[in-house]
């Protein structure tokens, strides 16, 4: 059982090391260019060379992120727990909110910047429209699922009906809201990143499109790493406080 868990533990970096090598092979070995793809070497050569302009970047774009993603939060769960406390609101919202969602976000960029010109104030809203859907979607589900079985020994023993989503609603649908957490936070830096591109004069988006205009891919390249990183440290950092806070959610998976 120990050998497994050193296992996973370490599969993902040992994945990691992996494609890096495959990948520095093939750049090297059939001498693809730099410009059309470049090799890790040459990746972390501009990284390092850019590093002060890379993080000066990279924190426009993780602060940005967060307010959006924050935002989200705040109205992902009030919807969701509106949508999910109630059938009239789940049959009115839910297919409204699901054909809101199938817009691209993208499209939205253009009308935020007319409406609050380019800087953060696009690229936080897009990280908040492409990021609140699944937080609504999985505290609405945890609530609207709640076993009528359950709740009718509740009601038998005096709860009411604020009392029944309060104390076993909210608590039940913890998992769900932690699982959709981590898949927002990926959402968000998409948003965000996809927002800079087009409207604004910092960030890696920004710095995206002005490295590929320098025709430095290497640079690039390395933006895209660092925005990886950055939704990959905020994964593992909600996964934690998801173990720590919802174990009793997981206990199979504790025991194998």
């Amino acid at each position: 059982m120990k050998n497994t868990k050193q296992i996973e533990r370490w599969s993902p970096w040992l994945l990691l090391v992996a494609v890096i090598l495959l990948w520095q092979v093939i750049c090297a070995g059939f001498g693809v260019s730099d410009f059309i793809f470049p090799s890790p070497l040459r990746i972390w050569t501009q990284f390092w060379e850019f590093k002060e302009i890379i993080a000066g970047h990279a924190w426009r774009t993780f602060w940005v992120t967060m307010a959006g993603f924050g935002l989200a939060i705040v109205v992902g769960v009030l919807l969701g727990f509106v949508i999910g406390s109630s059938r009239i609101a789940y049959a009115a919202i839910y297919p409204l909110m699901t054909a809101f969602n199938a817009l691209p976000k993208a499209a939205f960029v253009p009308i935020l910047v007319v409406w609050f010109g380019i800087g953060v104030g696009p690229a936080i809203l897009t990280a908040f429209l492409i990021s609140f859907f699944p937080i609504m979607v999985n505290i609405a589900t945890g609530l609207a699922t709640l076993e009528p079985e359950l709740e009718d020994v509740l009601r038998v023993l005096g709860a009411k009906r604020w009392d029944v989503l309060m104390k076993i609603g909210l608590p039940r649908s913890m998992p769900y809201f932690f699982g959709s957490l981590k898949v927002a936070i990926t959402l968000a830096f998409v948003g965000t990143t996809v927002s800079e591109m087009t409207a604004a004069n910092e960030g890696i988006g920004y710095l995206l499109i002005s490295a590929g205009s320098a025709m430095q891919m290497g640079l690039a390249f390395a933006g895209l790493m660092v925005v990886g990183a950055m939704a990959m440290l905020m994964y593992e950092l909600f996964s934690v406080v998801e173990k720590h806070t919802t174990g009793w959610a997981h206990r199979g998976s504790q025991n194998q």
